[in-house]
């Protein structure tokens, strides 16, 4: 079975060379592995005072990062750091949620200069390490893809095939690393049952996605569902909702 990978687009700017980096990754590599965008310009700005990590934006994003097999990071840099926006997502995902800790992830960068993201990529790696985030992060295998604005062609695919190429050996070495992480932190089940439901069944509701927080209530609504006093027909006898959730 393929992995299944997020992308994490680390700028909320709408023309973003690490957007079209990851863009590229997902077209280029579809064969290797599943990955899917993540956008954090929703995300509301991080005050433990506030406390919104039930909110729409954030809990959307720790449920896919929570579901993925791993992250990857594109991070541009600013002023040598990482952006506003991404720290800001990180609080948010150290605070009370912490769906990176023990996850494997992977940094890739793209900037405007000669040097890529490096200063970017390094503070990164020590955001993961810090107590609350957790992660795994994928040693070596550093990518940086330096004057973005010559790299891509006008279909956003990246022209240098040398370039091409030494990102397919850090992709590949990603996916290692996932296996070996994931075989330490997961026992081996005794049997193969599927106990969080991860995967559709015969009546399971697909028109909604599964990591929306609003999910019980736009599916309940979808398929018309019962609640409260509206008695249900057992195969021998029947119970009102309420009846039945006490159990």
């Amino acid at each position: 079975m393929s992995m299944k990978f997020v992308g994490i687009v680390g700028s909320n700017a709408e023309k973003s060379y690490n957007r079209m980096l990851l863009e590229f990754i997902r077209r280029q590599f579809k064969l290797k592995f599943e990955l899917e965008l993540l956008e954090i310009k929703d995300i509301p700005m991080f005050n433990q005072d506030n406390d919104q990590s039930n909110s729409f934006a954030v809990q959307y994003l720790y449920n896919k990062i929570t579901r993925a097999d791993g992250v990857i990071i594109a991070t541009p840099e600013h002023n040598h750091t990482i952006t506003p926006a991404l720290k800001n997502a990180l609080e948010w995902m150290s605070f009370n949620l912490h769906p990176l800790e023990n996850k494997p992830v992977m940094i890739v960068g793209a900037s405007y200069y000669d040097q890529g993201t490096s200063r970017a990529q390094v503070h990164l790696r020590k955001i993961l390490d810090a107590p609350g985030v957790n992660a795994y992060t994928l040693p070596g295998n550093e990518f940086l893809l330096g004057k973005a604005k010559e790299a891509f062609d006008d279909k956003g695919n990246i022209i240098n095939e040398g370039t091409v190429k030494f990102l397919e050996l850090c992709l590949d070495n990603f996916i290692k690393y996932v296996g070996v992480v994931s075989t330490l932190k997961v026992p081996k089940p005794i049997a193969p049952e599927d106990l969080d439901a991860g995967k559709p069944i015969a009546t399971t509701i697909t028109e909604v996605d599964p990591d929306d927080p609003e999910w019980l209530e736009k599916a309940s609504k979808l398929v018309n569902a019962v609640e409260g006093n509206t008695y249900v027909k057992l195969d021998n006898g029947l119970l009102t909702v309420d009846q039945i959730n006490i159990f």
